[in-house]
Parts: structure tokens; C-alpha cells; sequence
């Protein structure tokens, strides 16, 4: 099994004639993923490598059955175009976009939980059954890092995903599910809202988190963990353990304001609960290995 995606879901892309909406869809599909339309206003009538272009969302859906869409579309234009997917039926959501505007991106997290949707963002890398199904931008022909296996993973961090999941295949393991939950200030569905899923995932034994400074996600999971919401072994990898506090990193996301924050923090909480915290990259392989007695 896996979470929210799996080889039988039908796949919608938003955004799809634009440059990297059309090249990631090639991928996705070589990947084996089912994608049944995209949508691209005024494009109707075209295609992407033999997927059909319609106008708006609900001229797709009267056409296909679609469970999921992958937003490729603008930071401005990213509310609109979750607001037609919701109205739609749609349920799980990938957003990639950077930098949607605040006040956007609490109204898209308020609309979600309206409407029971899982929407993953923003400035998300994507979401990937491993061998199944993708849905964003994970390099999945790198066979050092992408292999099926037992362990969930949960990023905030893109560029640390390749080194971290490459340690978990040179350990012995694979992947279930990777779910890139973005680096934006608002995240749309946070690491601890994800927990509960992979908790009920018969094929995941545990999860990895790839966490960096900011915010209070990491110490969200802790306190799950702490709660008996989430039983099974954790393993956390942090990034930006020696910025100083007030230090703003790559994401939006990663400051530290109001002496919380910091890696220290984070990784005190997630000790007390008893995950175990990597000291690099390189580390997380072990940990798993002793976590799960292989």
C-alpha cells in the first residue's frame, strides 16, 4: 500500500502545456503514472504527449474521473486554481508553486480543511508512491535514491531529499511514499497531520522526516509521538543546525522568531519523545537499521 496516491490513481495537471508543467507530465508518465487530462485556459483541444488539454477543471472532470490534481501554475494564480479543483470534488492536491501570497496561502489551508482535502504545499517537490506513482518533480531515474521498500518519508527540504532517501537505499531499504510537504512559511498539511496515515500504511515499519529550522512542524511530531498518535520508529535528519537564531535559510519556512525554532529545539523535543535524531545525513541508514533490528 501507500499514502493518498497509489498506481490506480487518475491524475489531473494544472498547468500542463507551460515548460515544466509539459516536461515533468512526460515524466510522471513514463513513471507509469495515470494521468488522464490537463488543463491549461485557452489550450483546450491540445495535447501533452497524448494527454488531453481542456479548458478548466470541470470540462476535465466531465470527461475523466480524476482523484488527484498537480498544480504547475503560478504563485498568483495558485488559489484559483486550488478553489477549481476543490469546487471539482477533488481530494488531494500537490501544489508546487513558491511564494503564493500569505493571505492566499491561509485561505487555501482554511478551504482544505473545509473540504476534507489533503493539499500538499506549497513550494512542494511533489508526492511519490515509490514505483507507482508520481505526482511533482522527484528525479525518480536516480536508481540510488528511488527504490521501493518499508519507509515513509516526509521532507521540507528538496535539495537534502536526494542525500537523505540515497542513505536509506545504501542501508537496505526503500521507500513506501515521499511527500515533500514544502518550504513556504504556510504549509498547507503538516508533517504531524501525515503521521496518522503512515501509522495505518501496513507497508511502512517507519518514517524518515527531513526537517530544518523553523517553524514548530518537527516539535509537532514529537508531541504525536508523545500522544501514542504515532508508534512506529522515527528518524528525524536537520538541516541548519549552526545558523544562528534570527538566521533566515533558503525557505520562507526556516527563521527562528520567538526563541523557537531552532534545530537544538527541535531536536530535544523529538529525543524526549523517543525518535532518533541523525547527526548528518549519513547517519540516518544506521539509525533505521538499529530502530527496526536489521
Amino acid at each position: 500500500m501507500s499514502i493518498l496516491i497509489d498506481e490506480n490513481t487518475r491524475v489531473l495537471v494544472q498547468g500542463i502545456t507551460g515548460k515544466e508543467g509539459s516536461f515533468w507530465a512526460k515524466h510522471m508518465k513514463e513513471y507509469g503514472t495515470n494521468i488522464v487530462a490537463g488543463v491549461t485556459p485557452g489550450k483546450e483541444g491540445q495535447n501533452v504527449d497524448g494527454i488531453p488539454v481542456y479548458h478548466t477543471v470541470q470540462r476535465a472532470i466531465a470527461e475523466h474521473e480524476i482523484d488527484a490534481t498537480l498544480l504547475v501554475v503560478p504563485p498568483k494564480a495558485a488559489c484559483a486554481s486550488i478553489r477549481e479543483a476543490l469546487d471539482a470534488g477533488i481530494k488531494t492536491i500537490v501544489v508546487t508553486a513558491e511564494g503564493i501570497p500569505l493571505q492566499d496561502a491561509l485561505e487555501i489551508r482554511r478551504l482544505g480543511k473545509l473540504c476534507g482535502a489533503t493539499i500538499i504545499g506549497s513550494n512542494s517537490t511533489g508526492l511519490l508512491s515509490t514505483g507507482k506513482c508520481m505526482m511533482g518533480f522527484f528525479p525518480v531515474w536516480l536508481e540510488r535514491v528511488y527504490q521501493r521498500g518499508s519507509i515513509g518519508v516526509m521532507t521540507r527540504s528538496g535539495s537534502l531529499t536526494n542525500e537523505v532517501t540515497a542513505q536509506i537505499i545504501k542501508a537496505g531499504f526503500g521507500t513506501t511514499t515521499m511527500v515533500g510537504v514544502g518550504g513556504d512559511a504556510t504549509t498547507f498539511t503538516r508533517f504531524a497531520e501525515l503521521l496518522p496515515l503512515f501509522e495505518a500504511d501496513p507497508e511502512t515499519e517507519a518514517v524518515v522526516i527531513i526537517g530544518e529550522l523553523g517553524g514548530t512542524m518537527e516539535e509537532e511530531v514529537a508531541e504525536a509521538i508523545e500522544n501514542g498518535i504515532f508508534t512506529k520508529p522515527l528518524v528525524a535528519s536537520l538541516g541548519g543546525r549552526t545558523a544562528p537564531k534570527g538566521t533566515k535559510m533558503g525557505h520562507a519556512g526556516a527563521i527562528i522568531s520567538a526563541g523557537k525554532g531552532s534545530v537544538q529545539d527541535k531536536i530535544d523535543a523529538l529525543t524526549a519523545a523517543g525518535a532518533s535524531v541523525a547527526d548528518r545525513p549519513s547517519a540516518v541508514g544506521r539509525l533505521l537499521r538499529e530502530r527496526l533490528g536489521k
